[in-house]
């Protein structure tokens, strides 16, 4: 038996049932969360567009990609965008999709324009927006390219982690990934540096739904 084997082993002798104490719920309460989300984000160097629908948001999520020039862009397959022909829609622009076959998605990511995606929260206290990982969802999507789109619905809007978290119902998933503008870093001498860790620019594009 190696270290490893003994190690888990004794580790499983030693486990017992725990009852876990219940999430803890935020008693923070904003009266307008879509307000109180884009005052925090822009304050922290994300910009926010509003939409009335999705159609709206879609049309908006054109006009930055134009405005960027983009020519390639990632995207993840998730709601809202796992349903939009985006080829038909966009045909000037190459998309490649997260999780298909036949595609180096680190490698384009690392070319693209732009990496776009949904969000399963948006966090109204900090700004923040919530990705969580899964099928079809990859993390390469919105830190890697130079600028992450996110199209939220503003019934995701919710006051803070805590009550994100306390909400869900389910056990996180493997990986949670929470943006609250763009990357930043004061690591040497105290100058700050944008970009370093993930893209130079987030733009959020929330929308209301029916």
């Amino acid at each position: 038996m190696s270290d490893r084997d003994r190690i888990l082993a004794s580790l499983r002798q030693q486990a017992r049932d725990v009852t876990h104490p219940p999430a803890w719920r935020s008693r923070r309460h904003f009266d307008d969360l879509a307000a109180r989300f884009s005052r925090t984000l822009t304050d922290g160097g994300g910009e926010v567009r509003r939409a009335r629908d999705l159609e709206e948001a879609l049309d908006d999520l054109g006009q930055v990609l134009a405005a960027l020039d983009a020519r390639q862009v990632a995207v993840n397959d998730e709601p809202p965008l796992d349903t939009v022909d985006l080829a038909a829609r966009w045909p000037a622009i190459r998309w490649v999709r997260a999780g298909l076959a036949g595609d180096n998605l680190r490698a384009f990511c690392a070319a693209a324009d732009a990496g776009v995606g949904g969000a399963d929260a948006a966090l109204a206290e900090t700004g923040t927006i919530v990705i969580a990982s899964g099928p079809g969802r990859s993390r390469l999507v919105p830190l890697l390219p130079p600028v992450h789109i996110a199209l939220v619905p503003t019934g995701r809007l919710t006051a803070d982690v805590f009550t994100w978290s306390a909400g869900r119902g389910e056990s996180l998933p493997a990986s949670v990934t929470m943006i609250s503008g763009p990357s930043k870093t004061a690591d040497i001498e105290q100058t700050l540096a944008v970009g370093v860790h993930a893209p130079k620019r987030l733009i959020v594009i929330l929308y209301d739904e029916p």
